[in-house]
């Protein structure tokens, strides 16, 4: 179990990597942390298991920069997600270890490697053109402690790519499925399993897909029961639910 942000001032004060004056100063950012353009909820891990993440899309790279610095000085894992290499330069500079996934666009920071899923996520995708959103729920999902395996490329359009992965299919105890055009993989992926799967509608198509709609629509009218939709591109919605429910 992940100690919690209170835990680890004690724990790191007792074995004298701390100095109390340093953990009092901490102490007075556990509630939130004021940064004047944001408030960091560092009590989140508390409550959830997860600390906040940044959504790095609309913010400029300073304030990316920022948040992601203050963050990482409490210890945690962090993530920002939807961002550029101008933004993670941003972060670079104040968070050296920070580590750049340039096809998701997230920016991660690795504290905690321990693995608190009970069992395995499968994250697959129907085509190349989805691996970002893909991506993005799968290094969510593995930095929530979980083990991942990936699965690409195995559309409808030809199938048997997707039947001769079976034993992949049912080793998995959660499964992310990434689908743009008609959306229709995850019923499929949900036909062949015993396990929950999570489907994620990408903006990937022709004219007539609305940016997503398509796939949007044709997942929530899915006649597979154990199937749940997340928003259009949503990846790190679906890695963070996936993460929830194989943790329970």
């Amino acid at each position: 179990m992940e100690l919690s942000p209170l835990r680890k001032l004690l724990e790191q004060v007792r074995d004298a990597s701390l100095s109390p004056d340093e953990a009092i100063t901490r102490l007075r950012h556990l509630p939130f942390e004021d940064l004047g353009f944001a408030r960091i909820d560092h009590h989140r891990p508390l409550r959830t298991g997860m600390p906040e993440v940044i959504y790095a899309a609309s913010k400029t790279p300073e304030q990316v920069a920022e948040v992601f610095r203050h963050m990482a000085e409490h210890g945690t894992n962090v993530l920002a997600t939807r961002a550029n290499a101008e933004k993670f330069e941003a972060v670079r500079r104040r968070v050296p270890e920070a580590e750049f996934h340039a096809l998701p666009g997230c920016i991660v920071l690795r504290r905690n490697c321990e693995k608190r899923g009970v069992g395995m996520i499968a994250v697959i995708c129907a085509g190349t053109s989805d691996l970002p959103v893909a991506e993005e729920a799968a290094i969510t999902a593995d930095l929530m402690g979980n083990e991942v395996e990936r699965l690409c490329d195995v559309g409808v359009a030809g199938l048997h790519r997707l039947l001769s992965e079976r034993d992949l299919l049912g080793r998995a105890r959660v499964l992310i499925v990434c689908a743009g055009m008609e959306g229709a993989l995850p019923s499929v992926v949900a036909g062949l399993v015993a396990a929950p799967v999570i489907c994620v509608p990408t903006s990937v198509g022709y004219g007539a897909s609305f940016g997503g709609l398509a796939a949007l629509l044709g997942m929530l009218n899915s006649c597979s029961p154990n199937t749940a939709v997340v928003n259009i591109d949503n990846g790190f919605g679906a890695g963070y639910l996936a993460s929830m429910i194989n943790r329970a």
